[in-house]
């Protein structure tokens, strides 16, 4: 891959420029080592969970390495949060307040499920020049050409039609990179995982932030609690929806305007 995605840090005017051009840029050296070794003890303790409901609930063929809504107390979620790794770039791509749409994580192996190995993007409607979701991924194995690193169609993110399979994997740059490093990319754009041909797993966190009014896959304020999100600090309300919760009742919907479920600065 060429240098042209990679940065240890960029300003927002280059941020734009890869971004707008590219649909996807690399930031190195983000996560500290100490932190990665966290994340990846939380992904040991999680993923025998999550696989049990796969396969109990007949979805398990295609999803092994999988692990979809890491935000539990318990695990790396809440100290990640707090990091507000790339937080800038994110509102101001998003132009204002977001909120999570998703975190989770992929374990490719020599086994793994093909469903994110398939040529696909994670916005369903394709939105153009107007920005509802970014996506980060959060490096936690070095990627190599070996071990799967994923394949981004740089420019892909200004068409809406998919592309075919042979010019896809023609033309698709891939993200060799080193662990610690975060991608962000337009969700617009056409990637895929690749296949790990290795006897080791290369791991990857992978979430995204949309504009608040976006529904999220899966409710945190309900989830984590609406009693426990009144003692987090304001980032972190904003970000897990604490602040553009539905009301479900007409008392919670009839409140002063700093009570409300939905605040005004939401968009």
């Amino acid at each position: 891959m060429e240098n042209k995605f990679k940065y240890a840090d960029a300003d927002l005017e280059v941020f734009d420029e890869i971004m707008g051009r590219y649909g996807w840029i690399v930031y190195e050296d983000a996560v500290k080592p100490d932190f990665l070794e966290e994340i990846l003890n939380s992904l040991v303790k999680a993923y025998p969970v999550r696989r049990e409901i796969q396969l109990s609930n007949g979805i398990g063929d295609n999803m092994s390495g999988t692990l979809h809504h890491l935000v539990e107390k318990e695990l790396f979620t809440i100290p990640f949060l707090q990091h507000q790794y790339c937080a800038e770039q994110i509102k101001h791509f998003l132009k204002g307040n977001y909120i999570l749409n998703s975190l989770g994580a992929v374990i490719n192996t020599k086994d793994s499920g093909r469903y994110v190995q398939n040529i696909h993007r994670d916005i369903r409607s394709y939105t153009g020049d107007y920005k509802v979701m970014i996506q980060l991924m959060v490096i936690l194995d070095d990627f190599t050409l070996e071990n799967g690193a994923t394949y981004f169609l740089s420019g892909s993110h200004k068409n809406e039609a998919r592309p075919d399979d042979d010019f896809f994997f023609k033309n698709a740059d891939r993200a060799v990179v080193k662990k610690g490093s975060i991608i962000a990319f337009d969700s617009n754009l056409w990637h895929a995982t690749g296949k790990n041909l290795t006897d080791k797993p290369r791991r990857t966190l992978t979430m995204a932030f949309t504009r608040p009014f976006f529904k999220p896959q899966l409710d945190y304020p309900r989830f984590l609690g609406y009693d426990w999100g009144d003692s987090l600090d304001n980032n972190l309300r904003q970000v897990l929806g604490y602040k553009s919760r539905i009301p479900q009742n007409l008392n919670e919907y009839y409140q002063p305007v700093e009570n409300r479920m939905y605040q005004p600065d939401q968009g």
